[in-house]
């Protein structure tokens, strides 16, 4: 499961963005947005800069959190 905090994720519909942006590279991820603490955590079999792109694409500046 990769961790990032995204702070531009403030609402509902940022939640819904990020993980249509996920979804859209790996329809099969297992996505958990936080906006109020504005975590994200992504469980896929896509690559992490993938991930990481079609977040950016979207609009989102992840930065990527340490396991645990």
């Amino acid at each position: 499961m990769l961790r990032f905090r995204v702070p531009d994720m403030t609402c509902g519909g940022c939640a819904r963005a990020v993980t249509n942006a996920i979804r859209a590279v790996d329809p099969a991820a297992e996505v958990v947005a936080d906006p109020p603490g504005r975590m994200l955590s992504v469980g896929s079999t896509a690559g992490e800069a993938a991930l990481v792109a079609a977040l950016e694409e979207a609009g989102y500046h992840p930065e990527r959190l340490p396991a645990g």
